[in-house]
């Protein structure tokens, strides 16, 4: 089950039945099923606090995942902030639907093994990223 929660903020507007099937769809592909996601969309505050008290960073961050997949089987909590968001698509001067759906596929690619620690792998998952929103904006309502 793939929900969409929020804490301190109102729950953005998204497509929640075609959002989900399309993070279904991209796990396929990469030979995965969803079992429970939840993103839980907050503010700056909130992902700072995760930040500090989880990975022992002092600092905001758009995502941060928390994986508790199993197997084939992709599983977590994804805390996305809003705040962030918005600042990031402003500065890159693209839409901020486009940079949250980014963000919410970004969490997926993660659940699903990819990571972004380096330079490479870094450009890998914008790549990625790029071949699921192209998807995203090809599925029916």
């Amino acid at each position: 089950m793939i929900q969409f929660l929020s804490e301190n903020i109102e729950l953005p507007e998204i497509e929640q039945t075609k959002v989900s099937r399309w993070i279904k769809q991209i796990a396929a592909q990469y030979g995965k099923k969803t079992g429970n996601i939840n993103y839980i969309f907050c503010d700056d505050e909130r992902i700072l606090e995760l930040n500090k008290e989880f990975l022992q960073h002092d600092y905001f961050t758009d995502i941060i995942t928390f994986d508790y997949s199993s197997g084939k089987t992709i599983s977590g909590d994804i805390f996305i902030s809003i705040d962030t968001v918005k600042s990031n698509a402003e500065g890159l001067g693209v839409d901020f639907e486009n940079e949250l759906h980014r963000v919410i596929i970004h969490g997926i690619l993660h659940l699903c093994g990819q990571d972004d620690k380096t330079t490479e792998s870094q450009a890998e998952m914008t790549r990625k990223e790029n071949e699921a929103l192209a998807q995203l904006y090809s599925i029916e309502t």
